[in-house]
């Protein structure tokens, strides 16, 4: 069928607890970055969040990649990364996310590099209601893979295997994806994410008064999304820089509101509540059994999904 690029709603994965192994199944290391659709219709290429925001110009060297080495027509699936070290961190990546001059992206030294792993559209025609082994084989045909571009490798059949490799190499996990499934937008079983360390998206819903030396607050309190209730998940303390403290400070203080907007008791002391728009990632231990996050660390601040589509992730 032929059809144009644009900006597509993307598939998402599963979070599952059950590892296997399945001739059925392709697995691929997941990236710890931020999700990217790139599309071009004969003019300049775009890049688009996952929730619909063109953030080209805080990535020029890709889109000048995706000109030089793509076609004149393409839609594809990928994540956006930076590596501190072998690993790729979120943190290092949001040291670029909200810049867009190229003097001051240039100068903050972090380098990033876009892993593609699904082609949705190539040459006018749509890719999705094909099996993802043979979009995996476009894929690989319709770039050049030089520069940032890097075509996501995967390994076939062999889950368990690469899952325990992926954990002792420090990787997030990994995305098992079903071989024959085509690509739907949304959440699907289709796709499955094996974790190797817990993190999640969180909404920030107010915060503590700063102790000490600590500037701007102490810490984040912080919810998900249940049946449409806001639902207390604990604080954040750790894990800021002074230049991360100064930015959210900015922002909490735009949001502030009178009442908690937690559909839960807030056992805090004189707490300071703000509308519930922020989100921001959190790496944790374990849930408690009173539905709390232990040992929670701020990772980074996303602006790529909805307050309102925060769940809790179950395992």
């Amino acid at each position: 069928m032929e059809t144009e690029p644009g900006w597509r709603e993307p598939m998402l994965a599963t979070l599952t607890q059950r590892r296997f192994s399945s001739t059925d199944w392709l697995f691929e290391r997941k990236l710890d970055g931020v999700r990217a659709i790139c599309s071009r219709a004969g003019d300049e290429p775009v890049l688009w969040s996952r929730n619909h925001k063109d953030i080209s110009a805080s990535y020029p060297e890709i889109i000048e990649a995706l000109a030089e080495f793509g076609g004149s027509h393409f839609v594809a699936d990928g994540e956006l990364v930076a590596f501190d070290g072998e690993q790729t961190s979120f943190a290092r990546l949001q040291q670029r996310l909200h810049l867009t001059d190229r003097k001051r992206i240039e100068a903050t030294g972090v380098q990033v590099h876009y892993y593609l792993f699904d082609l949705l559209v190539f040459d006018h025609s749509d890719a999705t209601a094909l099996q993802l082994r043979q979009r995996k084989h476009l894929l690989q045909k319709a770039f050049d893979w030089e520069g940032p571009l890097h075509y996501s490798q995967h390994r076939n059949s062999d889950g368990e295997e690469y899952f325990r490799y992926a954990c002792e190499h420090g990787w997030e996990g990994l995305i098992a994806k079903r071989a024959d499934a085509p690509y739907r937008a949304g959440r699907s079983a289709d796709w499955l994410k094996f974790k190797c360390v817990r993190d999640q998206e969180f909404v920030v819903g107010g915060y503590t008064k700063p102790g000490g030396s600590r500037s701007g607050f102490g810490a984040l309190l912080v919810g998900y999304y249940d049946h449409g209730k806001l639902r207390y998940a604990g604080k954040v303390g750790t894990g800021y820089t002074e230049a991360t403290l100064r930015e959210l400070s900015g922002t909490l203080g735009e949001l502030g509101r009178d009442r908690s907007p937690f559909d839960d008791v807030v056992p805090e002391r004189g707490p300071r509540w703000v509308e519930p728009k922020l989100v921001v990632q959190v790496r944790f231990s374990e849930w408690t059994t009173d539905g709390r996050l232990r040992h929670p660390r701020f990772v980074g601040q996303r602006d790529d999904k909805p307050a309102e589509e925060v769940v809790r992730e179950q395992r």
